[in-house]
């Protein structure tokens, strides 16, 4: 075995495990090892369950001598955020209260992990109840590339697991934008599908109508092979569309040749970092033949700034069986914005609503007019811890970060971030593709045309 197959993509392992030049038990004992020699430093990992991992990838190996394959994941470890439900493994959803939550079913994205052949290793940390901060118990998981740097949230130790090589995917969920900031933040490809397009049933809710599960990866094409496994209709989530789930990988090399890629003009809060980052964007995809369309973002302050509003009052739903009766096992900040939602009155949350569906309208027009659509993730690149703890967590502060990424989890669009650049920190930067609803093949296609002309997506942060 290489002693970089840690670093391997998942579509290279799972070619490898289908040739038989690498058995499921090699590859799992290979990353367990890895996770313990790096994650006491990391904290990737809330939970880890290598007894259960190595008996399963025995089993697949098994099955793969008998000539079985469950499929494109067949062999393959990897990991899930911690708020999707695992049978008899504790989903705790980065929140001590629920430490000793043991679900006796999977949720419908594992189970379907499972189906393909996929190894779980285990349960990725995250912030308490998938919101900004994680809770005062618990040690927020390390940037990779830079200790000082932020990992992003709420997806963090998919984010760091997946980069520094303890997974080779995982998943994420994403609500104001938790699979956009850690993918960037730590050079990764990062998939938010068009909500609907992959079940929520047994994933913890923060605000169920704002909430994306998708995969987080090394490239556009494990994104497409981790997307082909998890989405579809499910009998267990009505709100999951009974649309008929392509072939992602299938049409990966469609390309972006005469394809409109709308190019915003007027972009706001850019740091340097940023705009060069997303200038070397654009000329990456002029030069794989897309043609850029200039284009006027409609004006999404407000909704950067009200989403905490409309997430709290589903999120005070989702958390009515123990919040405020069990208020004191709550971090501050969580607590904060449950408080907000159980305040707000029925007319406020009325205008909401009407703000929401006009910045999906605003989209759903701006979307019409171009195939594609080229926006940060955030307009500074790259935060580090002190920088964000002296910008504080104001209402307004909050927006800002938020202004790239919220409007389309109110509108539900699907977005693909790719890593596009690094800071001279050494940290990644990014910038998302945006579609219209359900083209995920379309931004799939130009995110891998974008990486075959960039190595950007091949940089790694350690040993």
């Amino acid at each position: 075995m290489p002693e970089d197959l840690h670093y391997l993509s998942l579509d290279e392992v799972a070619r490898r495990l289908k040739a038989r030049k690498l058995s499921s038990v090699e590859a799992t004992r290979a990353i367990l090892d890895r996770v313990g020699k790096v994650d006491p430093r990391l904290k990737a990992y809330a939970t880890l369950t290598p007894e259960r991992a190595l008996a399963d990838a025995a089993r697949l190996d098994a099955e793969t001598a008998a000539g079985t394959s469950r499929g494109a994941l067949h062999g393959v470890p990897v990991a899930v955020k911690d708020l999707c439900n695992t049978a008899g493994v504790a989903t705790a959803a980065g929140m001590p209260i629920h430490r000793h939550n043991v679900p006796t079913r999977d949720a419908t994205v594992v189970a379907r992990l499972k189906a393909a052949g996929a190894v779980i290793l285990g349960k990725l940390q995250m912030t308490e109840g998938a919101y900004g901060l994680h809770h005062p118990e618990i040690t927020p998981p390390v940037n990779p590339w830079n200790a000082a740097y932020w990992p992003g949230v709420s997806s963090s130790g998919s984010g760091v697991a997946t980069a520094s090589g303890l997974c080779f995917a995982s998943l994420g969920s994403d609500t104001g934008g938790s699979i956009r900031f850690p993918s960037t933040m730590n050079g990764l490809t990062g998939l938010k599908p068009t909500w609907g397009r992959v079940s929520r049933a047994g994933v913890f809710a923060l605000a169920e109508s704002l909430d994306h599960v998708g995969p987080m990866c090394r490239s556009a094409l494990d994104a497409a092979l981790v997307l082909g496994v998890i989405a579809g209709a499910d009998p267990d989530d009505p709100t999951a569309v009974p649309l008929p789930v392509p072939d992602y990988v299938e049409s990966i090399d469609g390309g972006v040749k005469g394809r409109r890629l709308g190019i915003p003009t007027n972009l706001v809060g850019m740091d340097a970092d940023s705009q060069r980052t997303f200038d070397g964007a654009v000329a990456a995809f002029r030069g794989a033949g897309a043609v850029p369309v200039d284009v006027t973002l409609p004006e999404f302050d407000e909704a950067a700034l009200k989403w905490r509003l409309l997430c709290g009052v589903e999120a005070a739903l989702a958390h009515a069986a123990t919040f405020p009766s069990r208020r004191a096992e709550y971090g501050a900040e969580f607590a904060s914005l449950l408080d907000l939602g159980l305040g707000l009155s029925a007319l406020d949350l009325g205008k909401l609503l009407l703000l929401r569906a006009h910045v999906k309208g605003e989209l759903d027009r701006l979307l019409a007019s171009v195939d594609l659509l080229l926006v940060p993730v955030m307009g500074t690149a790259a935060w580090s811890i002190a920088a964000m703890a002296a910008a504080g967590r104001t209402a307004e502060t909050v927006a800002a970060r938020l202004r790239y990424t919220v409007p389309f989890d109110m509108s539900g669009h699907p977005t693909l971030t790719l890593p596009g650049g690094m800071t001279a920190d050494g940290v990644p930067t990014g910038f998302q593709i945006v579609g219209r609803a359900f083209d995920e093949a379309g931004i799939l296609a130009a995110g891998h045309a974008y990486q075959q002309a960039t190595d950007w997506h091949q940089k790694r942060p350690l040993p």
